[in-house]
């Protein structure tokens, strides 16, 4: 009876440890603990008792290797012409189902590999799995090969400024389904799910029938479950990259080194940065969710096959996109490039979620890294950019007066400049609020409250801070005062005008806008203290009547045609200083006319003095500030 309830007792520790052989890891710790629980349940004893030296046990091995070679080398053997597996279904069967049993086999074998005549099978098993695998390989690139259908690229590149809006149909003609992103063609626990569009954007690519992407799936959990894995996700990766890269030709975009575009033309640069936004957003939005989803169908349960296989797809195509992006980052900080700039940061801003959302795995994790350091270089560019303006304004000279103190062009190019710039005020603000590098410069800046303001707001008080003292620099070049104070009042005017009908207004405050119109109207009176006064002064003279009739008549027509010359670009400017001089100058004549009017001997010598009536001193005044035209004309 002991007898018996030992072999029952051996033959239970055989059925679990031959049960658990099927895993090796598992095998070898139950048959440890076995043996340390009993000695009679060593490992050699087992281990005999499962195979031991039962020719019936090699013999059925050996049966069951040949019949594997059998039905495997019709598929693959070197000599045997080959037509397509997966061109018949039945085949496909057959052939994946001795796959199966092949790999089963290894497993149930592979932990006793230390059994004498066990290695030799293994081997041959070996081999012929690897045979197995190289057809599986070919089998697998000429399904998406064949499979992959064309589409119209044109009329994605038409709708890439949209976000979902288009009705595209990119389908197969066999992917029926009625949500229009393909099934799956498989059935019961097996079946792949089919992935959801990205939000915000409901345009995704059918690029594969679904029957195909499900034969691909069956291949892949074959290849990957025989440690062939990175060989299935390189056959795949190379043969979906060809199709990107297809697809990123036909949207007109070159494929450039970052030393190519550097060397551009600017004017060619600026229609490559317009070919690359809508380039970037087709491929971000469009193209490589699609390849997400693919991959995602294909390698579906194999998420890190999935995710290489998606890295080498969409590696190559990403990395000519960003360096593009980079390239312009680091080239001139001319500022005419900036508007162009800010688009690349705005389409690369407005791609992050892109970019989060499908580079998140530890294959592409850099993408999505090299993506945000590239717009953080971008930002650093609109900043060098608005440093390269500040250094324009300072460069500027003041050696050549503009004709009749007009309207000095480098105020029309600052306002025209910064009012256009302030259009893209939220990307500016998200470019500066980021390191704003030179808060130094504005150590002795008072004009601004620093501890209120956003970074955008004193970089843009800052440039008009040296605007302005550009300009003052310039009046002093006129040897007429009055003529330098009439220069500041055109160029402050426009200024605050240009301040007041745009962004720049908000940005810099109320308080700014009415310190510097009270600049203006300061310029105003320094302009009447400059000229008219002095004349004013005539009538005021200790001498005889005559005498300051005469003075003032040579003054005021002396006056009156230099300053027809001078320059008043605004209109309403100009109404008010001609104002300005009549209400000032007309009771001082008006009052010294009616001290002449019974004075001896004035009438006798009246014919020897000009006598001006008021309405000659208005009509004069009215011919003030005609000018010249030349540069100093024009208000835009």
């Amino acid at each position: 009876m002991a007898e018996n309830g030992e072999e029952k007792l051996m033959a239970v520790a055989r059925h679990i440890a031959k049960s658990l052989g099927h895993n090796e890891n598992m095998a070898d710790e139950i048959l440890q603990m076995f043996s340390t629980f009993d000695g009679r349940f060593s490992r050699e004893k087992l281990s005999d008792n499962i195979q031991g030296d039962d020719p019936r046990s090699y013999a059925a091995l050996d049966h069951t290797v040949k019949s594997l070679h059998r039905r495997i080398s019709r598929y693959v053997a070197a000599d045997h012409p080959h037509q397509p597996i997966w061109s018949d279904s039945a085949d496909a069967a057959v052939f994946l189902d001795a796959v199966d049993e092949l790999l089963s086999t290894i497993r149930d074998w592979d932990s006793l590999a230390y059994e004498k005549s066990v290695p030799a099978f293994l081997d041959r098993l070996d081999d012929l799995l690897q045979q197995a695998m190289f057809r599986l390989e070919d089998e697998f690139r000429l399904l998406i090969q064949r499979s992959a259908e064309a589409f119209e690229l044109g009329r994605l590149s038409d709708n890439s400024e949209t976000t979902g809006t288009g009705n595209f149909s990119f389908g197969s003609d066999d992917d029926d389904d009625e949500d229009g992103y393909g099934d799956v063609n498989g059935e019961g626990e097996d079946r792949i799910p089919v992935a959801h569009p990205v939000s915000d954007y409901d345009v995704l690519i059918d690029a594969l029938p679904s029957g195909t992407i499900n034969d691909l799936h069956e291949i892949a959990k074959r290849m990957v479950a025989a440690g062939f894995g990175k060989e299935c996700s390189h056959v795949y990766s190379s043969c979906r990259r060809d199709f990107l890269e297809e697809s990123i030709s036909r949207l007109a975009l070159q494929k450039l080194s970052i030393e190519e575009v550097q060397k551009m033309e600017w004017s060619e640069l600026e229609d490559e940065i317009e070919r690359w936004v809508k380039a970037a957003n087709v491929v971000l939005r469009i193209l490589l969710p699609s390849e997400r989803r693919l991959c995602d169908r294909v390698f579906f349960g194999l998420s890190s096959a999935a995710d290489l296989s998606f890295m080498e797809v969409c590696r190559g195509c990403t990395i000519q996109l960003l360096n593009f992006a980079d390239a312009v980052a680091i080239g001139s900080r001319s500022p005419e490039r900036l508007f162009k700039i800010v688009d690349v940061f705005d389409t690369l801003r407005d791609l992050m979620p892109e970019f989060d959302a499908m580079f998140s795995d530890q294959y592409c994790l850099f993408l999505r890294t090299e993506a945000a350091m590239i717009w953080k270089r971008l930002g650093e560019a609109i900043r060098g950019i608005f440093m390269e303006l500040e250094n324009l304004i300072r460069r500027d000279p003041a050696k050549t007066a503009v004709p009749g103190g007009g309207l000095h062009p480098i105020t029309r190019y600052v306002m025209n400049y910064l009012r256009a710039a302030c259009a893209s005020r939220q990307t500016l603000e998200q470019a500066f609020e980021e390191n704003f590098p030179y808060a130094g410069d504005y150590r002795n800046f008072d004009n601004i409250d620093q501890s209120t303001s956003s970074t955008l707001s004193v970089q843009m008080a800052w440039i008009m801070e040296l605007l302005e003292s550009n300009l003052e620099a310039k009046s002093k070049i006129y040897p007429d005062p009055a003529l330098g104070s009439v220069f500041l009042m055109n160029n402050g005017r426009y200024i605050v005008q240009k301040v007041k009908d745009s962004e720049l207004g908000s940005l810099l405050g109320e308080d700014w806008i009415r310190k510097h119109t009270g600049k203006v109207r300061q310029y105003q009176v320094n302009y009447q203290k400059n000229s008219w006064s002095k004349v004013l002064g005539v009538l005021k003279m200790d001498t005889g009547s005559h005498s300051k009739l005469k003075v003032f008549n040579s003054q005021f027509e002396e006056m009156c045609k230099t300053q027809s010359t001078w320059v008043v670009a605004d209109e309403q400017l100009r109404t008010e200083l001609r104002n300005f001089v009549a209400e000032n100058l007309l009771p001082a004549y008006q009052n010294f006319l009616a001290s002449l009017q019974n004075p001896p001997g004035v009438k006798r010598h009246k014919e020897n003095y000009m006598r001006l009536s008021s309405e000659d001193i208005e009509a004069w005044i009215n011919k003030l500030f005609h000018g010249g035209g030349g540069s100093s004309g024009g208000r835009n």
